[in-house]
């Protein structure tokens, strides 16, 4: 099963409202488990960098200003998504942003069925809690040392760890070894019968050690509980 884990960069926060998308990062999944495949791109939006979201990114209309402008990154970004499941967190946000950007150039649209929201998956998970990536990495002990703005690839990295956990954990991720989880091999234990002794086996106390504990035992009184697990000491045959 592959999935891509997206984020986006852009403008603002209106995508029908003059905002455009500046940065795609995305990482693949493959059986809940990273292959190292991403796919990253800068985009000029063709417009000024407000200064609010300057801050929140850093990329800067300058920085931006030589980028390839959407249209001529579509095809690519479309052939590296495929038909394959997306995982956004806040998905109608980036989604609203990537559709918007589609839709201006007469590209198909990024179809709703086809994406896994987990901001929506974390408030099931923790109803009353804060849910943001932020909030989530430190519930779930993410490293987000790197993270000094936001960046489109590295918080598709990071989100692909929270994913995981939202799931169930990084090691539940290990069930997808193979391409389809329904084959997945299951753990079978033959069942055999044990193995009987063909006698017992002879004591290692020896006769002295025997009559040694039996007087100690009668030393503990009528009343001590072991009066009722004592055997009678073995007779000595005259050696060990």
């Amino acid at each position: 099963m592959r999935e891509l884990v997206l984020d986006t960069e852009t403008t603002g926060l209106e995508a029908n409202g003059g905002d455009r998308l500046v940065e795609i990062g995305c990482v693949e999944m493959v059986n809940r488990i990273l292959t190292g495949n991403v796919y990253h791109v800068y985009i000029n939006p063709e417009r000024d960098m407000p200064i609010e979201a300057f801050n929140v990114h850093g990329l800067s209309t300058e920085f931006l200003s030589d980028k390839l402008v959407f249209s001529t990154i579509a095809d690519e970004f479309l052939e590296f998504i495929a038909e394959d499941t997306l995982v956004i967190h806040n998905a109608a946000f980036d989604v609203g942003f990537l559709n918007a950007e589609l839709g201006r150039i007469g590209r198909p649209l990024i179809a709703r069925d086809r994406v896994v929201d987990t901001l929506a998956l974390a408030r099931r998970k923790h109803p009353g809690g804060g849910n943001r990536l932020d909030d989530l990495m430190n519930r779930y002990g993410i490293d987000s040392s790197r993270r000094v703005k936001h960046g489109a690839l590295l918080d598709a990295e990071l989100l692909a760890e929270v994913y995981s956990e939202l799931l169930g954990g990084r090691q539940a991720s290990l069930i997808g070894l193979v391409e389809d989880e329904s084959e997945a091999p299951r753990l079978v234990i033959e069942a055999k019968a044990a193995r009987q002794r063909p006698g017992v086996l002879p004591s290692r106390v020896t006769a002295e050690e025997a009559e040694a504990h039996a007087a100690f035992v009668a030393a503990l009184g009528e009343k001590a509980l072991w009066l009722k697990y004592a055997a009678p000491a073995p007779e000595s045959e005259g050696g060990v």
